[in-house]
């Protein structure tokens, strides 16, 4: 970013933090306790050793920004509606333009003594591991950016939304507390999920079809212990272009997460384990049916809370775009020769938090990388990048 956009966009956060406070009371201004209205603001800064993270990160990128502002309205005591507006910049996959996050009505049709019954439609969170439906608030990330082994930032919009129904329950007992989801939707698809499955922006379009979205979570001693299984099942439809050099076909996802954390007084620790089966069908000689492969990953997180605003946390991450090769040879000895390092990452993360204020919170990271399997094609050339790099990230944030 030149030091002029820079400079416009600073001016435009001092705006912002004059003006978002007001917006944190607008219910009692409504005069409407059944409103709430809230929002965030969050910009980053990111300095790599070598290739692209959010844009031209070798020499300095502050193309990571978040605007979200979020409201809710209850109907009735069972009914509500709510919705969030995002304003996401990062680098070449995210222009800044406003999008729906989601947008739904809620209906909590059953309550019990010991558990509830709802139904949520219109564009709902996709239940995904134990960060995802909160993944656009930097308040709710453990680090700047979560664990891209199983939360893909360079396929987000894939992963955070979909356009459908979900059925939701919560059962609380003596040995522990169950909540549910399961539902049908279609994911957002954009062009970094093209990048992502078919390397490129092709004229032709990639749509999703509906996809079977499910996640069970159990909870003992008021989330002390927390375990989460989830599933996704979908197609991703191609339509090509005049000289796309794939045919009309499909890719198949089937998603599998698996998730364990453990809350202490002042020590967190987090794993999850995720696999992705990708299934080529009908596109052609340039994916031949029934490739693509399993893709792995897991993370091991701990974070200590130092003081009662100071957190440190440190996490090793690993991600393997097929569990098959995980060191790429294959690949590379392939017909397009690929450089190996592509096929996989591992990622050690120390970083440290300040929350100088409920409302305001800064946090910075530094990380040591072997492999570039979660970069972007968008912001790199993968013939081009270089396996061993390291990373710098700075985020400041504000909510209200």
């Amino acid at each position: 970013m030149n030091r002029y956009r820079f400079c416009k966009w600073s001016r435009r956060l001092v705006l912002l933090g004059w003006l978002l406070p007001p917006l944190a009371t607008a219910s009692s201004l409504f005069g409407d306790e059944n409103l709430q209205i809230h929002g965030f603001l969050s910009q980053g800064y990111t300095h790599t050793s070598a290739n692209s993270w959010l844009g031209d990160s070798s020499n300095g990128s502050w193309d990571f920004r978040e605007l979200g502002l979020n409201a809710s309205y209850r109907l009735t005591p069972q009914l509500q509606i709510s919705g969030q507006l995002l304003s996401l910049t990062a680098g070449e996959m995210q222009d800044g333009s406003p999008s729906l996050d989601y947008g739904l009505l809620d209906y909590n049709f059953a309550n019990f003594d010991n558990g509830n019954l709802g139904l949520r439609f219109g564009r709902v969170k996709t239940p995904i591991g134990l960060y995802n439906d909160t993944r656009d608030a930097a308040f709710t990330r453990p680090t700047n950016f979560l664990p891209q082994s199983i939360y893909f930032d360079k396929v987000r919009n894939l992963e955070l939304s979909n356009d459908g129904f979900q059925i939701y329950g919560d059962l609380l007992t003596d040995w522990g507390d169950l909540l549910f989801q399961g539902g049908m939707g279609k994911p957002v698809t954009d062009e970094n999920v093209e990048y992502a499955y078919l390397g490129n922006d092709w004229q032709g379009e990639l749509s999703s079809d509906f996809f079977f979205l499910g996640r069970i979570i159990y909870e003992l001693d008021a989330g002390r212990i927390r375990l989460s299984a989830t599933i996704a099942d979908g197609d991703l439809d191609f339509e090509p272009g005049p000289t796309d050099p794939f045919s009309k076909g499909t890719v198949s996802i089937q998603l599998r997460v698996l998730s364990f954390q453990y809350n202490a007084e002042a020590w967190h620790f987090t794993t999850e384990y995720m696999q992705e089966d990708v299934i080529n069908r009908n596109l052609g000689a340039f994916r031949p049916d029934d490739s693509g492969g399993t893709a792995e990953g897991f993370y091991l997180q701990f974070a200590h809370d130092l003081f009662t605003d100071w957190e440190i946390i440190a996490r090793y991450d690993v991600s393997y775009l097929n569990r098959d090769d995980r060191d790429g040879t294959k690949q590379e000895a392939g017909p397009f020769g690929i450089p190996a390092h592509n096929m996989f990452a591992k990622d050690w993360t120390l970083g440290l938090r300040w929350d100088i204020t409920p409302a305001f919170m800064v946090r910075g990271e530094y990380h040591w990388v072997d492999g570039t399997a979660w970069l972007s094609a968008r912001e790199n050339n993968f013939f081009q990048t270089e396996r061993h790099w390291q990373m710098f990230s700075l985020l400041a944030s504000y909510r209200f």
